[in-house]
């Protein structure tokens, strides 16, 4: 659906995206992550067509952006429903002109304008607010608005930009729900600051940092070997020739302590190939043994270590060119 091959965009000196390669499939959902000025909206912005590529060439559906001029860019540009971070909206309109005013641009004419209208106000929960001015909308009334005229002509692909920015916990949870729905006949990617939100949404990520891709992966392939924490008051000699002898143990790593730890706490991670059988064969040996035990827990992999790891350049997993 989307093919991005060496895709870069430079301001004069500066790299804001630098030789990015990804592919994305159809009805995939995929979050795209990043701190501010790692690439994020930059990226966005050419795949919509608003902002063209310093080098390297964005395929939508079979077409080339570049390569087909004004009338090909029109007409990539009706197949995206995009949804700005600060997305522009008159003031002195009321919801459904807004949308109004909006189908008629996209050319929804007649009975259908009317049908299109109906259901992403429904879709957004609008109702409300349907003949309010969009000057009295709160922020989560602006950000579902936003996301109405984004879904208004049934688009092959989405680009939600801070999507639940702004909404109220029972909000972001039907957004979610909406989103999913979307992605049953469409391609969407989310950019967010919120890792839950990708936790809850996306099937894949990619993370950029400094212009380029450092991370290209579908959230259940993140996980790694699985490990089993435990924190004892045993140092390391004694902890490992016990801990290492005990069934299912497949390795063993002392960790750095945690920031408060008392120093007669010591604390390991033991690789295993089934962590849930390990764990009461551990705490049985440590009952036995008359340690004390102040943890033993699975490892989490969960997508704020990585995206932190990531960031901060801590893995050594080699740039993905594309997925």
């Amino acid at each position: 659906m989307i093919e991005v091959r060496n895709l870069s965009r430079q301001y004069g000196a500066l790299k804001a995206v630098d030789r990015v390669s990804f592919d994305i499939q159809r009805r995939e959902i995929v979050g795209l992550l990043g701190h501010n000025g790692a690439g994020k909206t930059t990226i966005m912005k050419m795949l919509t067509g608003f902002l063209e590529p310093s080098r390297g060439t964005i395929r939508i559906a079979g077409h080339d952006i570049a390569a087909q001029g004004d009338d090909g860019r029109r007409a990539v540009q009706r197949r995206i429903g995009y949804l700005p971070e600060n997305c522009p909206l008159y003031p002195d309109m009321t919801v459904l002109d807004h949308l109004d005013y909006q189908a008629a641009l996209h050319g929804i004419d007649g009975g259908a304008r009317h049908r299109a209208i109906r259901r992403a106000v429904e879709r957004t929960a609008l109702e409300a607010k349907a003949t309010a001015l969009v000057a009295t909308l709160s922020r989560g009334y602006r950000q579902r608005l936003g996301v109405a005229q984004a879904i208004l002509h049934e688009p092959d692909i989405l680009i939600l930009d801070e999507p639940t920015n702004g909404l109220d916990p029972s909000q972001i949870l039907h957004m979610r729900g909406l989103i999913r729905e979307l992605a049953g006949a469409a391609t969407v990617i989310i950019s967010t600051h919120i890792l839950q939100e990708v936790e809850a949404i996306c099937e894949r990520v990619l993370i950029m940092r400094a212009g380029r891709l450092a991370l290209d992966s579908r959230l259940g392939e993140l996980a790694g070997a699985p490990r089993l924490l435990i924190t004892l008051d045993q140092a390391e000699g004694a902890a490992r020739e016990a801990l290492g002898a005990v069934e299912g143990v497949t390795g063993f790593e002392p960790l750095a302590a945690s920031d408060g730890q008392p120093a007669e706490r010591h604390s390991y991670a033991l690789g295993s190939a089934d962590v849930s059988a390990l764990a009461p064969r551990i705490a049985r040996l440590i009952n036995d043994k008359g340690w004390s035990l102040y943890r033993l827990e699975p490892e989490r992999h969960d997508l704020e270590a990585l995206f932190k790891a990531v960031s901060s350049q801590e893995v050594s997993k080699p740039e993905v060119t594309h997925g």
